[in-house]
């Protein structure tokens, strides 16, 4: 799409209808899906060629172990025949072993071994790096996920909780009754999960609350963490599963642990223990039958707005590439993704570090100290484009054996588990992707301080060697510099050049900052769509990130000798683009820390004022923003 086919009169108006306007009338969301368009579209495309390709194992031609593994795999997942005359067969016994515990104590006493088999627990902890000593892996205990989304949707004030949880009701109600449970028994189950679920919903955060990265450091000494129960033993439990005590436990939501002893206790082990059951079988269904499977997606297609269930075809691909997702990764980036691409984008993304620098030595606001941590911190930046040098060695040990796709995804659920703990305590891995090469995104870890660009986002409209340097800063570019923003947003900005928690601000720097990020939420909070307001607050980071991205990528065009502005604006609406169910814009608008496309792709350019330049926008113009709203940070 040609800049000079956008009428500038309607950009005027409302860029994001300029550039999308036509193909929104037109576009149609798939009936397995909540969305089509922009990332959506890309994820799509991927899919059609991964699927065409893997149709036919013979054409794959791999000699790589992990490869034939994965076809194996691939193959069992897709033998819907032998998955229906199973039934829930496969996971009865798995799913059932919840209910033999007739006690707290009997059940605390086997947590361990539940966690590496993969059971749902109300205590989870995992292994990720300690914040304040990014160098070596720490235990964490977080909180188990509640039924509904999120913690806002239990107020009175939400209209669709009812009709979630009757959604929810009914699917468990339809899968227990096909596996021949009883009618008393099932309605006991149901009745139990939402009466547990409901103990849960006081004492976990809310969306906008878990956007805050720096409040889920909460480092207990182990003492201090094992007191917050004296109903069970966490000591018996973390010993048990470490092999050895640690020193700490870093608690993500203290709120959730000082309740620890009103939640899980003798008195509410037996509504527990249906909740667990509950969440065990609701979990395995997208591996049995296919009646089962279709069944056990209907309350997520209820809260994305999806139509219709996918293929069988399709649903074996999304289980078995997420299952061996490094490895399909490595193969789509090998075949699909070019050296010259990789080489182009690892450049430009020099580029925009490049640009960064100078805008943070000529920052007007920053103290010389602070600006020089800044500055350190971007020199110290990591950044991986395309996909890892090397496959993740854990994907060596998924070996298939036997026909039972069930055994086999219980048998991978225990090797991945066993080697995630072993991890505590030893030295950070820094290098490891957190997203396969075939994922359509990009990420800031940090932790890590570095910035990741898979393969699969690096192709038109984001990037392409076809568009010009213009559109792809507009596109990729802008992405970029959006995951280097994350450095130093809201929450980026507490963590040093290491990636640790660390206060490398002076005082009065991050007092501005501060009010800076404040003006960020005010220019968004309020703001009305289709499906409701948006919450400043909770999208706060990626709007900053969207902010300083867009204006550092505009910078680097601009220093290109073939700059077209037009192009570059809109190029950056037309990466936004999306049409999606209504219930999905919903969810998101309560959960995600993104805001939503529309506004994204309007709001962000209103701060800039090439862009008023570009398109001649005056006072008078629906796109116009008075200068004093602007906001700019980076």
């Amino acid at each position: 799409m040609s800049s000079k086919k956008i009428n500038s009169a309607l950009i005027k108006k409302d860029l994001y209808q300029a550039v999308n306007g036509e193909w929104l009338k037109t576009a149609k969301i798939p009936a397995d899906k909540p969305l089509t368009g922009g990332f959506a579209d890309l994820a799509d495309k991927i899919e059609k060629t991964l699927m065409a390709d893997f149709a036919n194992p013979q054409s794959v031609q791999s000699k790589e172990p992990t490869m034939i593994e994965f076809l194996k795999f691939y193959h069992l997942a897709a033998d819907f025949k032998q998955r229906d005359l199973a039934g829930f067969e496969p996971i009865r016994k798995y799913a059932e072993k919840i209910l033999e515990f007739k006690d707290l104590q009997s059940w605390a006493k086997q947590l361990s071994s539940l966690t590496v088999l993969g059971y749902p627990s109300p205590v989870p902890v995992f292994v990720e790096p300690d914040m304040k000593n990014t160098s070596r892996y720490a235990l964490w205990a977080g909180v188990p996920n509640l039924i509904l989304p999120d913690k806002t949707y239990y107020s009175q004030k939400n209209s669709s909780a009812d009709a979630l949880l009757k959604i929810y009701s009914s699917m468990l109600n339809e899968i227990l009754t096909i596996a021949g449970y009883q009618t008393d028994f099932i309605q006991k189950i149901i009745d139990d999960t939402l009466a547990f679920d409901q103990l849960l919903v006081p004492h976990v955060k809310d969306s906008t609350e878990l956007a805050d990265y720096v409040k889920a450091y909460n480092k207990y000494q182990l003492t201090e963490f094992t007191a917050t129960s004296t109903e069970f033993s966490l000591e018996h439990y973390l010993k048990e599963l470490l092999g050895t005590l640690p020193d700490q436990v870093i608690v993500s939501e203290p709120k959730y642990y000082a309740a620890l002893n009103k939640i899980v206790n003798d008195k509410n082990f037996e509504i527990m223990r249906s909740w667990l059951f509950a969440k065990t079988v609701l979990g395995a269904t997208g591996l049995l039958s296919d009646k089962l499977r279709v069944i056990g997606g209907k309350y997520s297609r209820a809260i994305s707005g999806s139509k219709e269930a996918m293929s069988q075809q399709k649903s074996a691909f999304y289980l078995a590439t997420g299952q061996f997702d490094q490895v399909v990764g490595l193969y789509y980036a090998h075949k699909y993704f070019g050296a010259k691409a990789k080489a182009d984008v690892t450049n430009m993304v020099k580029k925009m570090v490049i640009v960064y620098k100078k805008r943070l030595e000529n920052n007007t606001w920053l103290s010389t100290a602070t600006r020089k941590q800044a500055i350190l911190k971007l020199d110290k930046l990591g950044i991986q484009v395309g996909y890892p040098d090397r496959l993740d060695p854990l994907y060596e040990k998924f070996k298939v054996a036997g026909s039972s796709l069930v055994d086999n995804v219980l048998h991978f659920e225990k090797i991945a588990n066993l080697d995630h703990y072993s991890k505590w305590n030893q030295p950070v891995n820094r290098k490891r992707w957190e997203m396969s090469a075939h994922t359509v995104n990009a990420y800031y870890n940090p932790s890590y301080n570095i910035i990741v660009f898979p393969a699969a986002i690096l192709q038109a409209p984001f990037y392409s060697l076809k568009q010009t340097a213009s559109e792809n800063y507009g596109g990729i570019g802008a992405v970029i510099a959006h995951e280097i923003s994350h450095a130093f947003d809201n929450n980026g900005a507490h963590f040093d050049e290491l990636g640790n928690l660390h206060n490398w601000w002076t005082k009065d720097d991050l007092a501005h900052f501060e009010k800076l990020s404040q003006k960020m939420i005010t220019e968004f909070d309020g703001l009305t769509t289709p499906a409701g307001k948006v919450n400043g607050k909770l999208v706060v980071s990626e709007n900053i990130a969207d902010a300083g991205g867009l204006s550092c990528a505009l910078e680097a065009a601009k220093n290109e000798a073939d700059v077209d502005l037009k192009a570059f604006f809109i190029n950056w609406a037309r990466v936004w683009c999306v049409k999606s169910s209504i219930e999905r814009q919903k969810l998101l608008l309560n959960i995600d820390v993104h805001a939503p496309n529309e506004l994204r792709a309007n709001i962000q350019p209103k701060n800039l004022v090439d862009f008023y330049q570009a398109f001649d926008i005056n006072s008078t113009d629906p796109m116009y923003l008075a200068p004093d709203k602007r906001v700019n940070i980076w």
